[in-house]
């Protein structure tokens, strides 16, 4: 990110990269494969937030990663994931996944739909220790769950039900009403990026953002989100500073 980050820095979804073409629609909040911006290289150990919608039938055949936290998060249709480690699932909708690709893991996601494209987030965090043993966990959070308020998705250390991420990160996920909010007070030393997934929020009665759109918060005590929309989904990434 920017050398000197204002308390909200607004990331508008318009101004992402995109890559397109027959099968696969993404956007990339941060510097991605040909996507470069030196503005916007990650943020704290958030590395990538790729926005990707795939055809059906269509989907990334066996690759190799290393050396980082990768989360799928799906926002509408099914995602076929299958693993060098034996592990082979279906995510959904309020379904959250984490591979940790560490010394190395081969994998491959698809859309298992003849009719429906699938709509997904994907997201890298840089993991606090380097060759960790390949891993994979996923977890569902029902809407009702996190209706109105924020379900803690993912953590360092797996509390309350989350699923682990080997770094000190907080994930939450909320989907609010319109006009429902919900605040967060951020400790000392830690930074917030929250993502729009669906929908429309307000953030501080000041920044209306939509699907898309995202914002880093640095150096404020507490700040509020509102849904601007019937359903508005977020993602909230509490992280060290």
């Amino acid at each position: 990110m920017r050398g000197q980050l204002k308390m909200i820095d607004i990331r508008l979804g318009q101004d992402r990269g995109w890559a397109n073409n027959d099968w696969l629609n993404s956007r990339h909040t941060f510097s991605f494969g040909s996507y470069y911006d030196p503005n916007y290289m990650g943020f704290a150990s958030l590395r990538v937030i790729n926005e990707d919608t795939v055809q059906p039938g269509q989907g990334f055949g066996l690759h190799h990663h290393q050396e980082m936290e990768i989360i799928s998060y799906v926002l509408e249709g099914a995602l076929e994931h299958q693993d060098s480690l034996g592990n082979s699932s279906i995510i959904r909708p309020g379904d959250v996944q984490r591979m940790t690709a560490g010394t190395g893991i081969q994998h491959s996601e698809y859309n298992p739909s003849a009719s429906e494209p699938v709509h997904f987030l994907q997201i890298w965090i840089v993991p606090e220790t380097n060759e960790l043993a390949p891993g994979y966990e996923q977890i569902h959070s029902p809407i009702a769950a996190r209706h109105n308020r924020l379900q803690l998705m993912g953590s360092r250390t797996g509390r309350d039900g989350s699923m682990t991420i080997h770094q000190d990160v907080n994930l939450y996920a909320s989907t609010l009403s319109q006009h429902r909010s919900i605040a967060y007070a951020l400790p000392p030393q830690r930074v917030a990026w929250l993502q729009v997934a669906k929908g429309a929020i307000q953030l501080n009665g000041t920044y209306n953002l939509t699907a898309g759109d995202a914002a880093a918060i640095t150096e404020l005590q507490r700040f509020e989100v509102q849904g601007q929309s019937e359903a508005s989904d977020i993602l909230l990434f509490d992280i060290a500073a």
